[in-house]
């Protein structure tokens, strides 16, 4: 096989990478370790920046998005027993976020590339990358007991934090900087309403919780639980029991619950790779870094990479501009290193860590000075609807 791009990973970035790059005329085959089925069941974050809101709309994947898609205009912080609202439209420029699940854009384009003809080869095993320090890099795979070899130009590893991509770069090529956190989110998802029109980040004596959704009868709401704890601790009614307990009294008055559909808990990494180039492999999304979900920024970054590197190839076989490919990794990671300080100061601000009274008093001097000031206002406004894609020149 032979094609200009090889995509690994079928997950919402290397899908959106493979439309774009579609309607520019560029060649990809995409291959996927797992079944279709077994990515859309995978349940994760749904609030999109405005940058990710227009490249779907640019990848012409956006039809669904627009029609059942929730704009909001700000979010709240809650501390103290009372809500302190951020106006993303007053303090980031008329900009919004959509709630839109991480699954119905992963569909969205699932659809679109059948709708091109392009060739997605799901459940490939045993995948492998080959001279990507060369011109001439391949990936081999098995594919019904078969060997398969793919011919390519470049490689895009967009197969997440556990995939071959990251794995085959060697040891001594590659940098990484982490935090993990000691805690994790015990998540549930319900067909109830929402509690509010829009998220609700709570700070609170007893931990972090978060009321966020997916749609007007679709909830997903979040609390902070020791990294010990297990699914089989928490019972609905005592999960829905600590979310009141950390939310203001006429927020957790008007909280419809219900039985779950599903429950989770995830720890909490900060985690990033440097470089993202390897000689014709480039790095994507959570190939390459992680954030906490406080920020609402994994799915985002994803797409601000796959802009990227999207703009780089489209010169490259347009153009001729060859130079660009090593600009990917200097121009991604400015974005991301700000996203990753996003993400963990929202975290750091919003969570409980310990008992000690001083870091207390200065999470919550946090909370009133950014819920009080215009520059704070601002400052989280900006960072939550998504820093602007820097351009390709």
């Amino acid at each position: 096989m032979k094609t200009q791009v090889a995509i690994i990973g079928a997950g919402p970035s290397g899908l959106l990478l493979g439309q774009l790059l579609h309607l520019q005329g560029i060649e990809t085959v995409i291959l996927e370790r797992k079944t279709p089925e077994y990515v859309l069941s995978r349940i994760r974050a749904g609030v999109l920046e405005q940058g990710l809101v227009d490249l779907l709309r640019e990848a012409k994947v956006a039809d669904r998005m627009d029609r059942e898609g929730l704009v909001h205009e700000g979010t709240a912080f809650s501390f103290n027993n009372q809500l302190h609202r951020i106006d993303f439209k007053k303090y980031a420029d008329g900009q919004t976020v959509m709630v839109y699940g991480q699954t119905e854009v992963t569909q969205d384009l699932m659809e679109a590339r059948k709708a091109t003809g392009g060739i997605t080869i799901y459940e490939a095993e045993d995948v492998k990358l080959h001279d990507f320090y060369t011109d001439k890099p391949r990936v081999t795979f098995v594919k019904d007991g078969e060997t398969v070899e793919l011919e390519c130009d470049y490689i895009a590893g967009c197969d997440g934090f556990h995939g071959v991509s990251r794995q085959s770069v060697p040891a001594d090529q590659i940098q990484t900087f982490e935090r993990v956190y000691p805690f994790g989110w015990l998540g549930i998802l319900s067909r109830t309403p929402p509690v509010d029109e829009e998220l609700i980040y709570a700070s609170h004596e007893r931990g972090f919780a978060l009321c966020s959704q997916r749609n007007a009868n679709l909830s997903r709401y979040y609390v902070q639980v020791s990294l010990d704890d297990k699914i089989e601790d928490w019972s609905d009614e005592r999960f829905w029991d600590e979310l009141k307990a950390r939310l203001p009294e006429d927020v957790a008055a008007r909280l419809v619950t219900g039985p779950s559909i599903e429950k989770s808990i995830a720890p909490l990494r900060s985690f990033v790779t440097e470089p993202m180039t390897y000689g014709r492999l480039f790095l994507v999304g959570d190939a390459a870094h992680i954030v906490p979900p406080t920020g609402a920024k994994g799915l985002n970054l994803a797409a601000s990479d796959v802009s990227t590197l999207y703009r780089i190839l489209t010169k490259v076989f347009k153009e001729g501009r060859a130079d660009l490919t090593a600009k990917y990794s200097e121009i991604a990671l400015r974005r991301i290193w700000k996203a990753e300080r996003f993400s963990w100061w929202m975290t750091s601000m919003l969570h409980k860590f310990s008992d000690d009274a001083f870091g207390k008093r200065m999470q919550l001097a946090e909370l009133e000075y950014y819920t009080t000031s215009e520059a704070g206002l601002r400052n989280i406004a900006e960072n939550y609807v998504g820093l602007p894609y820097e351009p390709i020149e």
